[in-house]
C-alpha cells in the first residue's frame, strides 16, 4: 500500500509491526490519538517524511490501520520545536492513479513539494 505523507510517497506493506502498538492495544488506540501523535512527532521534525522516515511510515501505516479510507495526510508546522496543537493537519483519500504517479514522479526525482502540492493539498497558488 502507498501513502502520501506530505510531499512523500511511502509504501507502507512492509512496516513491521511495533510490538508497543498491537493487538488490544492497537484497539485501544483511537484516531485522535494517531493525530496527536504526529502532531507531536511533526512539532519536533517539521520535515519527518524526509528526516525521519521510518518513523513517518510508521505513523502512515497506523492512520492507515485506524482509517483505511485514508491514504493521504498533511501535517503542517509552522516552524520547529514549536507546540503540537499549533500543526495543522489534513486527511485525505487520493484515486490510486494519483498516488501511483506521484511515486512514479518520486522514483524518477521529479516529486517536489509543488508536484504534490498542485496533485493532492492545492494549498499554494496555481
Amino acid at each position: 500500500m502507498m501513502f502520501l505523507l506530505n510531499d512523500v510517497v511511502l509504501r507502507i506493506e512492509d512496516v513491521p509491526a511495533d510490538g508497543r502498538v498491537s493487538g488490544e492495544r492497537m484497539q485501544k488506540l483511537s484516531f485522535p490519538d494517531i493525530l496527536r501523535m504526529g502532531q507531536e512527532l511533526f512539532a519536533e521534525h517539521p520535515k519527518l517524511q524526509k528526516t525521519h522516515p521510518e518513523k513517518a511510515k510508521r505513523l502512515a501505516h497506523l492512520i492507515a490501520r485506524k482509517a483505511p479510507i485514508v491514504n493521504a495526510a498533511l501535517f503542517v508546522a509552522p516552524r520547529e520545536d514549536c507546540e503540537p496543537h499549533e500543526v495543522t493537519v489534513r486527511f485525505v483519500t487520493c484515486e490510486f492513479e494519483v498516488i501511483a504517479e506521484l511515486y512514479t514522479q518520486q522514483r524518477e526525482g521529479r516529486l517536489d513539494t509543488v508536484r504534490a502540492d498542485r496533485a493532492v493539498w492545492k494549498r499554494l497558488a496555481a
